[in-house]
């Protein structure tokens, strides 16, 4: 699974040839959660409430480069890294 982000401990990620709803992956420690990224609606998992309002805001801030991500992803092109939060 291709890391495109990485802060305070968090992890984001993307597998190539995904299912739709187009969404990404989280890992915190050993929780781990997929998240959409049009809804930012949790498709699966569970995250620590703190640790989920970073990854919501982080995500919230990066949509388009997450879509573009997912697209390359479908297409098995190298992802591009997105900024952490700040």
């Amino acid at each position: 699974m291709p890391e495109i982000s990485r802060f305070l401990g968090i992890i984001i990620a993307m597998f190539f040839d995904e299912h739709n709803p187009p969404h990404f992956h989280a890992r915190y420690g050993k929780e781990k959660v997929a998240i959409e990224i049009d809804s930012l609606r949790i498709l699966d998992g569970r995250f620590p409430p703190r640790a989920l309002g970073l990854v919501m805001e982080w995500a919230s801030q990066h949509k388009d480069e997450l879509l573009r991500n997912w697209e390359l992803a479908r297409d098995n092109q190298p992802l591009q890294k997105i900024e952490p939060l700040k």
